[in-house]
């Protein structure tokens, strides 16, 4: 369906615009100071290009990236369309590129001006404002002598005698402490040699020499010009990917902008169900986002993350992930900028959205086992700490949505010890009481739960009535009988949620349990620790004696266990 001008609704703001067919490829990509004023002029009865209503009628979204100023735009406008390359941005598909300034790679570096930077240099760009990187380049000539020629003259060059280069190749004494200063600036740390500029235009001014004055603020405004292009611009962003976070009730946008080689790249947005908890939404989101690809160095998130997330993603990457919740800084700019996206892009998902997200959720998880629907699901989960208390609980997904009615929790009856044979009694038991057979019958385990399971329906004859799945933590991996193993990605997301749910309620039933079967044990209360990992611990220290005797160092050792989970369980018991 051709896009209208109805349907779009983008900022007053500056950025960058997409259109899009309906399979997600990149028609055109443009830029604009306001962007909801330039997308109504493509609707204009005569249109300023011929190649507009074409556009029109192949486009069927306009996604958008909103920008702090027009010169971000600029900059991420040309990084796109060399990344998406659409075919009607050919007046753009030229070899133009804005330019870089570098220090070379050498003993005594250059400070150079150039369109095609060496990749072993060190660069700050690109800059949309040509004139005010090459001010800026005479300027930290002027002030600290950094050569731009590889002269070698033993008595010197001409820059050397006029004062625009220290002469390294002469006397190098001093040249290093200079190249260090000068990449702090260029890295944006301009402060002191501001306040220098400043001074001496003041003092110009009070001599009324008002030309020279006049010199002085034009160099401050060509070096803050530079520096303030740090928003899409900006050395640190290598391997970087900020999260962005907005909602509406329970409806949430989360916004992923990709920065690599000194450049934001582009943003992808998901729409998510959002329960209240910031920190929940944002780690569940980041466990689901990343688990097709690796994660990059750095992210950057609204929120610290839940216990064990760091470990997952150190896991994932095969190296340290970089996490980071900003305050200030380069980094706190780019995460603001996720931020200002997602607020944007949770009103478009509001305002346009057909269906609940859950409904939508539902349906991509029936596509994904290629089912008619998955309208109906219901989970079952177990919890124990070694045979004391053993319970299990079911909880029911309606259309994508909790129908928290349904949920059921179960005592153990039956001798059994292992998870095993108590969820074969307690599925069991739900069977015999069973007006309605669901879509999908999920067990959070493994392959072993999938098979006992299994064996005990068809013993019932009831194996052919509904789908049954085992969902496995590793990987987000969902097991079906005779087919093979689907590592999830965000289709399967209402499968997840299921598994976490039913985690959730069996855990709340079995401490509600414990409380009432024993007095005051302090691990009660630990946020965090649950039936599962408690009982990890016993396992991993051979009792409570065990645990009591850990150091927080030796309860970091055990699987789940965090930090600052280790740190709260130390505290509980020792004060």
């Amino acid at each position: 369906m051709a896009v209208d001008a109805e349907s779009i609704d983008l900022p007053a703001s500056p950025g960058v615009y997409l259109f899009k067919n309906e399979k997600g490829r990149v028609l055109y990509v443009g830029k604009a100071t306001r962007l909801n004023e330039r997308i109504r002029s493509y609707f204009a009865t005569n249109p300023d290009r011929q190649m507009i209503p074409e556009l029109i009628s192949r486009a069927d979204d306009v996604e958008c990236i909103v920008t702090t100023t027009p010169q971000e735009a600029l900059i991420l406008e040309r990084q796109l369309i060399r990344q998406h390359k659409p075919r009607f941005n050919s007046m753009l598909k030229d070899d133009k590129s804005y330019p870089y300034l570098i220090l070379t790679n050498e003993e005594h570096p250059r400070i150079m001006y150039t369109r095609h930077p060496p990749t072993d240099a060190n660069r700050w760009g690109p800059f949309p404002n040509a004139g005010a990187a090459k001010q800026v380049m005479q300027l930290l000539r002027r002030y600290f002598g950094i050569r731009d020629k590889d002269c070698r003259g033993e008595q010197g060059c001409l820059a050397q005698h006029i004062g625009l280069c220290r002469g390294p190749c002469i006397d190098p004494d001093g040249y290093p402490e200079r190249v260090r200063t000068v990449k702090r600036i260029l890295d944006g740390e301009a402060t002191e040699l501001l306040e220098e500029l400043v001074a001496k235009m003041e003092a110009c001014s009070q001599k009324m020499q008002f030309e020279r004055a006049a010199h002085y603020r034009d160099l401050i405004r060509s070096v803050r010009t530079t520096v303030g292009q740090h928003v899409v611009s900006s050395k640190l962003y290598r391997d970087c990917d900020a999260i962005g976070f907005a909602d509406q009730g329970d409806l949430a946008a989360l916004v992923v902008l990709h920065a690599d080689e000194g450049v934001v790249k582009g943003q992808e947005v998901w729409p998510y169900v959002h329960r209240g908890d910031i920190g929940e939404t944002v780690s569940r989101f980041i466990s689901e986002h990343y688990v097709h690809r690796r994660p990059p160095r750095l992210l950057l998130t609204p929120t610290p993350l839940l216990d064990g997330l760091q470990q997952w993603l150190d896991g994932r990457r095969g190296s340290t992930v970089e996490v980071r919740t900003p305050m200030r800084g380069d980094m706190v700019t780019l995460r603001t900028l996720a931020d200002q996206n997602a607020e944007i892009q949770v009103s478009r998902l509001a305002n346009k959205s057909s269906g609940s997200l859950e409904q939508r959720a539902a349906d991509d998880a029936a596509l994904l086992l290629q089912v008619e629907q998955m309208n109906h699901v219901v989970c079952f989960d177990m919890a124990q700490l070694q045979g004391d208390e053993r319970v299990g609980a079911s909880v029911v997904l309606r259309n994508g949505r909790p129908a928290k009615k349904e949920y059921r929790t179960y005592i153990v009856k039956g001798e059994a010890m292992d998870d095993l044979r108590m969820m074969r009694e307690v599925v069991e038991r739900w069977l015999k009481r069973q007006e309605e057979w669901p879509d999908l019958l999920l067990l959070d385990g493994g392959e072993t739960h999938l098979k006992t399971i299994r064996s005990m329906l068809e013993e019932q004859g009831v194996a052919t009535r509904f789908q049954l799945a085992a969902l496995a933590k590793r990987e987000e991996t969902l097991y079906r009988d005779q087919q093979e193993p689907i590592v999830l990605d965000r289709r399967g997301r209402v499968f997840v949620h299921a598994r976490d749910e039913a985690h959730r309620f069996v855990n709340a039933f079995h401490r509600k349990r414990r409380k009432r079967s024993r007095l005051g044990d302090p691990l009660e209360n630990v946020l965090g620790l649950g039936a599962k990992k408690l009982q990890s611990l016993m396992r991993h220290f051979g009792g409570r004696q065990g645990i009591n005797n850990a150091s927080i160092d030796d309860l970091k050792t055990v699987p789940g266990i965090g930090p600052s989970l280790a740190e709260r369980i130390h505290e509980s018991l020792h004060g």
